[in-house]
């Protein structure tokens, strides 16, 4: 064996944050098993934060490799494909027979799926957007319906019509050509006004008064922003121009 070989490791600081999604993913499965889906609804959340970390510290500490994109792919497939699909069957569409089923795995297959064609189309596609909505906002979506109507006092049983909607609505929406903000453009070394600081303290006042009403919110508004440009994009588009007299 080639000795430098032998000798390649991994990076540890990237690598331990994916790790701790995975942890939170997998934590996410096991409490929706024990019915307690609000820990469940929480844990992916959590998953969402390790997630959006493990990329940019890899950047920034420059110690991005193949592995770790690799890892992180299996990662997300756990904590944003499988363990949202579960819960939200364990906790609405399974008595609702094959459809509840069925659409539990729309929403697996669609975050398979578009984590496939991230991994592939990393070179060629504009960097600021993502082509549909990305895996971690549709798990958001998802364990935040869960958590909102467990709040309010929903039974699963009631509320098994608008998850079995949402759920399959995030599922095609993964695999769809929609266009998404990925924020990938803000860059974080850089200097911003005092303003900027103060909006995002009232951000963190904001969701802290009602968690689970807020980050449901805010995630359904990204999920619909992408049909609102599109649809957008399209009336202008179809929109004649005007003739010069």
């Amino acid at each position: 064996m080639n000795p430098e070989l032998r000798r390649r490791g991994i990076y540890i600081l990237p690598n331990l944050l994916t790790t701790a999604a995975l942890f939170a993913g997998f934590y996410a499965i096991v409490q929706a098993m024990n019915q307690r889906f609000e820990l469940a609804a929480v844990a992916i959340f959590i998953a969402m934060v390790f997630d959006g970390l493990d990329g940019r510290v890899a950047r920034m500490t420059r110690t991005q490799s193949a592995f770790g994109a690799e890892y992180d792919s299996l990662s997300d497939m756990v904590s944003f494909g499988a363990a949202p699909a579960l819960v939200i069957y364990e906790w609405a569409l399974r008595g609702m027979g094959k459809l509840g089923w069925a659409a539990a795995f729309i929403y697996c297959a669609g975050a398979a799926l578009r984590l496939a064609r991230f991994n592939t189309n990393l070179e060629v596609v504009d960097k600021r957007y993502f082509q549909g909505m990305p895996s971690p906002a549709a798990a958001a979506l998802i364990a935040g319906l869960v958590w909102v109507l467990l709040d309010a006092g929903f039974t699963g049983e009631e509320a098994r019509w608008y998850a079995c909607i949402l759920t399959i609505f995030a599922g095609v929406t993964m695999v769809s050509n929609i266009r998404y903000w990925s924020g990938k453009d803000i860059n974080l070394r850089k200097s911003v006004p005092f303003v900027m600081v103060a909006a995002v303290a009232l951000g963190f006042a904001l969701v802290s008064s009602y968690p689970p009403g807020v980050l449901f919110a805010l995630f359904l508004g990204y999920a619909l922003s992408g049909y609102v440009v599109a649809g957008w994009q399209w009336f202008k588009r179809r929109k004649p121009v005007a003739r010069a007299e």
